[in-house]
């Protein structure tokens, strides 16, 4: 019967509080006669610090920086940065989280300045800073973006006049090598200027940043227009916007392109910012959104050309989404590779079709289209998580290389120069 009247009771105070009950009125005698069963509330206030909590029966909650936050506490036991819970030089965990008692709960919690204290029941004591909770709770990594960008269709880019790195400042030095970084995660597409057109400086370009992904195609690829692969990318036809790799469980992150030589005409490489595309489905359909961000499709590779024989399946929806923060990380659009639809039922494939439309229209519109000439001495950069790729039809004799490179150590790589990746 008390543990029902307590529940009434914090129910009150959280929808006093709500409406504008501040902590010092909980103070006074006639607030408290109101609530004759102690609700620990705890309250500092200063000028540069303002924190609420207060120990629940089944988890702590903290007001804090204009956050409410609420924490189970076996996740409180379980992050523990103590010495002999937490190895600091290593960054791994020490503890053993099996052995944490599921129902446990502090004993005392006290606060100091702007540090938490967590007594549990065998005595030892972990210790928060409140920055720290704000900054690792569940709200605040909702109201966070794990990757800044900057969305685009060609008018945006091309008024932005991103600047390419020259060659000699991507490879000796730190500064270039971090602009380059810098705008190619603002805007998922970069460039290096004054390579010299050979396919070992573009290698040795590639690995300045990350190792080279080997794949079925290689490690570093070479290719014309001579159909040596079955696919059309080795053609001289026209190629529509797409993403690489669709069938691969992890498509390739990003990919390098280097046109050694073109004798002929045509053949411009065009690029569409997808995540711009998927925003403006978002804000015109939030419904086909998330219907695309939640429907697994079947990608396919099947080669059987020369001595290459392959059979690649990747599995995985359009958009792919952080599902706290609802972030887009993912595109996986390719239809020349999208294998047939039988993962769902068939009432949701018609819906799946219409929304399937409407980013497609996104995706084709003009002025989304970014047309660029790929020429020797100028390598490109794309993020195939994000930017579609694609060309015009070309004449003459064409001479590519490149390659995929990985993307945790790219984004390995602008973490360690500062960058948020």
């Amino acid at each position: 019967m008390w543990y029902h009247r307590l529940s009434h009771l914090q129910s009150r105070l959280q929808n006093l509080l709500k409406g504008g009950i501040t902590c010092q009125a909980l103070q006074q005698p006639n607030f408290k006669s109101l609530f004759p069963i102690a609700i620990h509330w705890h309250h500092t206030a200063s000028k540069s610090l303002n924190c609420v909590w207060q120990q629940l029966e089944d988890h702590f909650e903290l007001q804090y920086a204009d956050t409410v936050m609420r924490f189970d506490y076996v996740w409180l036991r379980d992050h523990c940065r103590s010495a002999s819970c937490y190895n600091s030089k290593t960054h791994q965990r020490s503890l053993d989280t099996a052995s944490v008692d599921l129902c446990i709960k502090p004993k005392i919690i006290r606060q100091e300045e702007t540090t938490l204290f967590f007594t549990w029941p065998d005595g030892h004591v972990t210790r928060y800073e409140l920055d720290w909770l704000m900054k690792n709770s569940y709200e605040g990594q909702k109201q966070k973006v794990i990757q800044p960008r900057i969305l685009w269709n060609a008018e945006i880019y091309q008024q932005a006049q991103v600047p390419s790195i020259n060659f000699q400042s991507f490879l000796e030095t730190n500064e270039g090598l971090k602009n380059f970084l810098q705008n190619f995660l603002l805007y998922g597409i970069a460039f290096v200027e004054n390579v010299p057109a050979t396919q070992e400086h573009t290698e040795k370009l590639a690995e300045r940043i990350s190792l080279i992904r080997e794949t079925i195609y290689g490690r570093m690829w070479y290719f014309t227009s001579d159909f040596s692969r079955g696919d059309t990318a080795y053609t001289k036809l026209a190629l529509d916007r797409h993403t690489d790799t669709t069938y691969f469980q992890e498509p390739c992150g990003i990919q390098v392109f280097h046109c050694l030589k073109h004798e002929g005409t045509g053949g411009r490489t065009l690029l569409v910012d997808g995540f711009y595309a998927a925003e403006q489905v978002l804000q015109k359909a939030p419904e086909q959104f998330e219907l695309l961000s939640k429907v697994p499709l079947k990608h396919e590779y099947i080669e059987n050309v020369g001595e290459c024989h392959n059979h690649m399946i990747g599995v995985g929806p359009v958009l792919n989404i952080y599902p706290w923060n609802k972030e887009l990380y993912l595109i996986r659009y390719n239809n020349y590779d999208r294998a047939v639809i039988n993962t769902v039922p068939y009432d949701v494939v018609h819906r799946w079709y219409t929304a399937h439309r409407t980013l497609t229209i996104e995706l084709r519109r003009p002025e989304n289209e970014l047309w660029v000439k790929l020429k020797p001495g100028r390598v490109l950069f794309i993020d195939n998580w994000r930017v579609l790729h694609g060309r015009e039809s070309f004449t003459g004799y064409r001479q590519l290389c490149g390659c995929y490179l990985t993307r945790d150590d790219v984004l390995n790589t602008a973490r360690l120069l500062g960058l948020q990746a």
